[in-house]
């Protein structure tokens, strides 16, 4: 059933991302009465005091919770203890503080990172919990996979209405193409170019040529995550 965004207020986490950005366009074209695309340096989601202000002042009908410490390989190598204590603050606080505001909907956006490091493309839901994450991707994907535990639980104890999802790899426009934090798409694009610039023999692409990959357009998502 789609949802009547007609006079909604809507909070969306993380709403000037690649992702976020591409959400609040859809919500203005289903009629979305007001969208809060809230910053970081006025509401540091992982503290409790300022997400619990944040509810306090927006007092959303909808929260869509896209906000997330994300990045490539190189990233998650270098700070997996910060990547995963974010993500599972940030979250936590989002889900408490829309069943205190009783939130009629809480929308939670998960990462195809979460699913077990040998499961078979296309992925499926029941592989979800099958074993353990890609080791570098575990951090972000552990986190994440935390907030389906603690949604489903308040589902039950309290009738909180929550919606997980999990989107694949994302791509399109306004993608990161910073090879320190960019995905697989963006950053090929990245490697590709400047190869070409600087007249390049070669190009350097990380793993043994073998993997697979599932991939979702970003406003294919978004119509998604709306709907």
């Amino acid at each position: 059933m789609t949802l009547d965004l007609a006079g909604q207020r809507v909070l969306v986490t993380g709403g000037t991302g690649f992702l976020g950005s591409a959400v609040c366009r859809r919500l203005t074209e289903r009629g979305a009465r007001d969208i809060v695309a809230p910053r970081s340096r006025d509401y540091d989601l992982t503290r409790a005091n300022d997400a619990r202000r944040l509810f306090d002042d927006v007092r959303p009908d909808l929260v869509i919770h896209l906000a997330a410490r994300v990045g490539g390989i190189g990233a998650n190598l270098d700070h997996p203890a910060e990547i995963y204590l974010t993500n599972l603050l940030m979250g936590t606080f989002v889900i408490e503080e829309s069943r205190r505001h009783d939130v009629a909907k809480t929308v939670l956006v998960g990462t195809i990172c979460s699913y077990p490091k040998f499961t078979p493309v296309p992925f499926k839901e029941e592989n979800l919990w099958d074993g353990y994450p890609e080791e570098t991707n575990a951090p972000y994907g552990v986190a994440k996979k935390a907030l389906l535990v603690h949604a489903q639980a308040n589902r039950a104890q309290y009738g909180q209405n929550c919606v997980y999802l999990l989107p694949a790899n994302l791509y399109g426009p306004g993608d990161k193409f910073n090879e320190s934090v960019s995905h697989v798409i963006p950053a090929l694009v990245k490697k590709f170019v400047n190869a070409k610039q600087s007249g390049a023999t070669h190009v350097d692409v990380w793993g043994t040529g073998t993997a697979t990959r599932e991939f979702l357009y970003v406003d294919d998502a978004a119509e998604g995550i709306v709907a």
